[in-house]
């Protein structure tokens, strides 16, 4: 964003989302439309959020054992995040430190880190353990090449990272969820299914998608739409790092209340989901029987990368007709999926329109409203 030009545009549109954001929640309108197509926006969003903020990367149950790694990206910085031989999860630039070549795709199980470029290789913990023939430059020194390490911590059983050595713990961030959510025993939800995706749309089209369940009865009108009823609805006021609403209602699919054997849960929690959105990217979807979530990542203003899993609550996966549940939600989870993806998708191509312009939000919205002054105040702090 060298071009002075372009800064000020940019700024402009912060300036138009933030004076947005002074309305009360009874006048509140959704975002501008270049917030959903500048690609300096972004480039803006990258530095004040990206770079900065606590992000999810997944279940730390799907690191078992040692070796177990995954890796992800926070803003440009590759990470990879692996569970050394002490069975502590660590995270770590995923760039190599002689050509800087990134080290590893995907998800997988290794015993070192080795560099597909020239085989410069790693232990778990980070440290150089071999480089081919470099013994030969006098100037070289193994001991002197370690991966930098990037924050890591474990929250009800998720993995977040950051680059920001000052930011505070995740958990004390998230405090006040913790108090909603801990009767559900998230931790112990067990991911039984992981994929990843490609959208055409911004990433905060989705995200708000996500957040409100307005769009239920419509939008999901061939699968969840029936069941869905908008006076079930409850959206309070979010906090500074999440927003949250509750659904409560008898769930069409038997996970999706509590289990006979589940003791946590009492009274109208027994039929309780909570949908949660931890700012900036991590989704969660949080039933008395099973979860599922979404991980979002921006690829340019009009892809988003998304990690797409879910599982079921300790006492369904004991049950005998655990694989039938799971096959079933899984199925639901993939049309919702489909319907959604059709709907973020159009929003994005009508955010172009010349003659688009954001109108009034719903009672059902607030978790929008809140999300939006959340970013404006990590934006107008640029």
């Amino acid at each position: 964003m060298e071009n002075p030009g372009r800064q000020t545009a940019v700024h402009a549109l912060v300036d138009e989302l933030a004076t947005g954001c002074e309305r009360p929640f009874s006048d509140a309108r959704a975002m501008p439309p270049g917030v959903y197509t500048s690609a300096d926006f972004l480039s803006l969003e990258e530095h004040a959020i990206f770079a900065k903020e606590w992000q999810c990367v997944g279940r730390a149950s799907a690191l078992r054992t040692p070796g177990d790694y995954l890796t992800a990206s926070i803003a440009a910085q590759p990470i990879v995040v692996v569970r050394d031989e002490k069975m502590e999860l660590r995270a770590m630039s995923n760039v190599c430190l002689h050509r800087m070549s990134v080290l590893l795709e995907g998800r997988g199980n290794i015993r070192r880190i080795i560099c597909p470029y020239h085989a410069w290789n790693y232990g778990l913990d980070g440290a150089l353990k071999g480089a081919p023939l470099m013994d030969q430059q006098a100037g070289f020194c193994k001991e002197s090449y370690k991966l930098p390490t990037i924050r890591c911590e474990e929250w009800q059983g998720w993995i977040y990272v950051t680059l920001d050595q000052n930011a505070a713990p995740v958990r004390q961030q998230l405090a006040q969820l913790s108090e909603l959510v801990d009767a559900y025993g998230m931790t112990n939800y067990v991911e039984t299914f992981y994929e990843e995706h490609v959208w055409d749309t911004n990433w905060k089209i989705l995200a708000e998608n996500f957040m409100e369940s307005y769009h239920l009865p419509m939008l999901h009108r061939a699968t969840v739409g029936p069941h869905s009823r908008l006076e079930e609805m409850e959206c309070p006021p979010g906090y500074p790092a999440f927003n949250y609403h509750w659904i409560t209602k008898e769930a069409s699919l038997p996970i999706g209340n509590a289990h006979p054997e589940n003791s946590r849960l009492t009274g109208h929690w027994r039929k309780t989901t909570a949908l949660l959105a931890i700012y900036p990217t991590h989704l969660v979807t949080l039933t008395p029987g099973y979860f599922w979530y979404l991980v979002l990542q921006p690829q340019g203003v009009g892809k988003v990368h998304i990690r797409f899993g879910g599982g079921l609550a300790p006492e369904f996966i004991s049950d005998p007709e655990a694989n039938a549940h799971m096959v079933t939600l899984k199925t639901l989870l993939d049309e919702v999926n489909a319907e959604d993806k059709r709907g973020v998708e159009a929003v994005f191509r009508g955010v172009h329109a010349p003659l688009a312009k954001p109108g009034h939000l719903s009672h059902l919205e607030r978790p929008n409203y809140d999300f939006a002054r959340y970013l404006a105040s990590k934006l107008a702090a640029r």
